[in-house]
């Protein structure tokens, strides 16, 4: 499925609307937290005998946060401000080891990038998300597959023991969150042959700031370059092809990261791919510079009402379908909660908040996003 810029509609009458049932993007799993390691701008790489510098992070917009504040600018609260736990469920979990996969298959050398060496990824990739992250220790086993994608929703409790080699629990039995694994790995090699690419950047942190001065960030799974120059954009999705109203939603990603690279490159990509494993099916967009500038206007616009929200605490619950799967929903005053105190808009040093995943402090493990 090809949506070629030109006939996509203006931004403005794209954002409005929020989807009728998809959740947002939990964040992103297993991702370093900012400031953990340099930003890639893709760009010249510094002196080697540079000193790096800490400079404060500051407040940046993602993707997946943009998406919050739209649907529910409580929500964005409560992950970009509160922080708050999000327990992940199986969905979350195979989608940050498919991830993890894929990011290592590219290691390896070209004519081993076949459907076995992937499988055989799994393992490794499993214990080393475990000795990672603590969020991804078990709190129970309970059977069955779980949904799908890391974006597309996290199921509530689907945990189990550990993979093997991860030393927890039994190790002769699966983690049932694992379940669907190599059949979305199959799904990959369907959509496309990794033994005919070499990707410049994989799994990579990237920043870019508008005139405003405002400041984007996100993480894209694959950079492409060809030797003439032609930039390709690459994200896995773990779930199925968006609906019509849930396309908007991943033409509005696509659209960030091509506007990021713009920045950067001063360069339009020249196409940005979202494949989805489920299916499998491949959604293409093709940026247009035009409609990017405009683009940066209407984040410009939501960077402002954010900004006005955090200095007052006023993030307004938005009800909808979206809310029977919300992690936060008994805090909702739209639901009878009562939400913790506002623990004040971050200042400098404490800004990575605003794009990082939130870091439980007993379980875990964006996704991203």
């Amino acid at each position: 499925m090809s949506v070629p810029g030109p006939s996509l509609r203006g931004v403005a009458d794209i954002y409005p609307a929020p989807p009728a049932v998809d959740q947002p993007a939990a964040p992103r799993l297993g991702e370093p937290e900012p400031g953990s390691e340099p930003v890639a701008r893709l760009t010249a790489e510094p002196d080697a005998g540079a000193e790096p510098e800490r400079a404060p992070r500051r407040p940046a917009l993602s993707p997946s946060r943009a998406a919050d504040f739209k649907q529910c600018p409580l929500l964005y609260r409560f992950r970009a401000i509160d922080r708050l736990p999000e327990r992940p469920g199986a969905a979350q979990v195979r989608g940050t080891l498919v991830h993890a996969v894929l990011e290592r298959l590219y290691t390896l050398p070209a004519a081993e990038r076949v459907p076995a060496a992937a499988r055989e990824l799994v393992a490794p990739a499993w214990a080393q998300l475990l000795a990672d992250d603590p969020r991804l220790s078990p709190l129970g086993r309970e059977p069955g597959p779980g949904g799908a994608g890391r974006e597309d929703g996290a199921q509530e409790g689907a945990s189990g023991a550990g993979a093997p080699g991860a030393g927890v629990h039994d190790e002769t039995q699966p983690d049932m969150r694992l379940a669907g694994t190599d059949a979305l790995l199959d799904a990959y090699f369907a959509l496309e042959d990794p033994r005919l690419l070499e990707p410049e950047a994989r799994e990579v942190l990237v920043e870019a700031e508008l005139e405003s001065g405002l400041l984007l960030r996100g993480y894209i799974d694959r950079v492409d370059v060809s030797p003439a120059g032609r930039i390709s954009v690459v994200d896995y999705k773990t779930g199925t092809a968006p609906r019509p109203a849930a396309e908007l939603r991943a033409l509005f990603q696509m659209k960030f990261y091509a506007l990021v690279l713009l920045l950067l490159r001063g360069v339009v990509p020249a196409e940005l791919r979202l494949m989805y494993l489920t299916g499998p099916e491949a959604l293409t967009y093709v940026p247009d510079e035009a409609e990017l500038r405009r683009f940066a206007r209407t984040l410009d616009a939501m960077w402002v009402a954010i900004r006005a929200a955090g200095a007052t605490g006023d993030f307004r619950p938005n009800t909808g379908p979206w809310c029977d799967g919300c992690a936060h929903r008994a805090l909702c005053p739209a639901w009878g909660g009562e939400p913790p105190p506002y623990p004040g808009w971050p200042d400098d040093q404490t800004a990575e908040q605003l794009d990082a995943p939130a870091v439980e402090s007993s379980d875990r493990p964006s996704a991203e996003p």
